[in-house]
């Protein structure tokens, strides 16, 4: 058995702020309650969290050859990521977004593009991902790492004995055919439901879980917001209802589902409460700011999980 996640894809710096109802005028200035910069993205997004929780995690990857790259790199360091992987793109910069989030939670953003959805295609990048217990593929249409390239990695991954899981980065109309390549090899789909509806054209979740599962997949998992999740097999639909809360920044929620419901197999918990620590995780993420939120650790996530016990100051933690 391999040990640890390799979480493959999209890397980003966030910069949150929040309140932010309106813009200043002209030159003036606004005071928010508060600012976070944190890596963020599909993959580093959910490795940074599957490290606070304890998981033995790498990263693959890009940012830039500059401050922000150096700020993202540093960040996932001092929280346990291995970066050996994250490569600097020589003359991109860092992918990066600005997030003024409204005091209704609400979550527009300014986005730069950079070097977050390139991969470097290496055998170090292969070798890793035999050698890894868990692989979080969010590198669907990533630059650099070709359908095929891609196909290969995660069935080499399989065979090796890894558990696959994958996320999207966007739903384009346009990822199908590497999607459908790749099914084959992923144990657990991840993306949420609207994202699930997209691509399957399916309305019912039901019907796009099948179509899905037609596709290759070994299972899907769906997040959807207030409504909780989603676990979709050979033995059917099963719902686990989302915590009651009050949330502050929902930016990362569906990164950090991933990443606690990785958590959850790594201590050799069944599917249905790595599901259920998958929501725990996400409400502790949205009840703060920036893609850790209000996460301190996996005894919080499993606090909540089996007793409803939320951080001080945060609303109910009843579950829906």
């Amino acid at each position: 058995m391999g040990q640890g996640l390799l979480s493959i894809g999209l890397t980003t710096l966030d910069i949150s702020a929040r309140p932010v109802d309106a813009l200043p005028p002209d030159d003036t200035t606004a005071l928010v309650d508060k600012i976070v910069l944190a890596p963020a993205g599909t993959a580093a997004g959910a490795a940074l969290v599957a490290a606070t929780l304890g998981v033995r995690t790498r990263l693959a990857g890009c940012v830039g050859d500059d401050a922000a790259g150096r700020l993202v790199r540093s960040e996932l360091q001092a929280a346990g990521v291995d970066t050996g992987l994250l490569a600097e793109l020589e003359g991109a910069p860092t992918s990066v977004t600005i997030l003024p989030i409204k005091s209704s939670g609400q979550r527009p953003n300014l986005h730069a593009m950079g070097a977050g959805g390139h991969v470097e295609d290496s055998e170090a990048l292969r070798e890793a991902a035999r050698a890894a217990r868990f692989v979080h593929y969010a590198a669907v249409r990533a630059t650099g790492l070709s359908d095929d390239a891609g196909a290969a990695l995660l069935k080499d991954a399989k065979a090796a004995g890894a558990v696959v899981t994958c996320d999207l980065i966007s739903p384009r109309a346009s990822i199908l055919g590497e999607l459908k390549l790749i099914l084959p090899h992923v144990d657990y789909f991840m993306p949420n439901a609207s994202e699930a509806r997209f691509l399957t054209g399916r309305d019912d979740l039901a019907d796009a879980a099948r179509t899905l599962l037609d596709w290759g997949a070994g299972a899907c998992v769906f997040t959807d917001g207030a409504a909780g999740s989603v676990l979709a097999d050979a033995a059917g639909l099963r719902r686990f209802p989302a915590h009651a809360i009050k949330p502050v920044d929902t930016t990362s929620c569906g990164d950090s589902y991933c990443a606690g419901f990785i958590a959850g197999l790594d201590r050799d918990w069944d599917v249905e409460d790595a599901c259920r620590l998958g929501g725990a995780v996400s409400a502790l993420v949205a009840l703060g700011l920036g893609t850790t939120g209000a996460l301190t650790d996996f005894a919080a996530a499993e606090r909540l999980m089996r007793d409803g016990v939320l951080p001080d100051g945060a609303t109910s933690g009843a579950a829906r």
